[in-house]
């Protein structure tokens, strides 16, 4: 879990040149943020717990401004600079 975290982080700084800490892309990147919140709901509706999975999705949209499908497989590597708006 925290290597894939790592490697996330990684992914920013790899993509963006503005990124300046771990500590700012942690707490201030909606991109980061959305695919963390999809890991939680991807889980969920994969165990079956679909209502759970829609609402903590539609919360990271509220949050985010992001919106992904809990049902959506995400790959590695996929944070982007558009996920993020630089």
């Amino acid at each position: 879990m925290f290597s894939r975290l790592k490697e996330d982080i990684q992914c920013v700084f790899a993509r963006d040149p503005a990124a300046q800490s771990v500590f700012e892309v942690v707490t201030t990147y909606p991109g980061f943020h959305a695919v963390l919140i999809h890991r939680l709901s991807h889980w969920l509706w994969g165990r079956g717990f679909r209502w759970a999975a829609r609402y903590v999705s539609f919360l990271g949209r509220w949050l985010t401004g992001i919106e992904i499908h809990p049902g959506a497989q995400i790959g590695r590597r996929f944070l982007s600079t558009t996920a993020w708006g630089s």
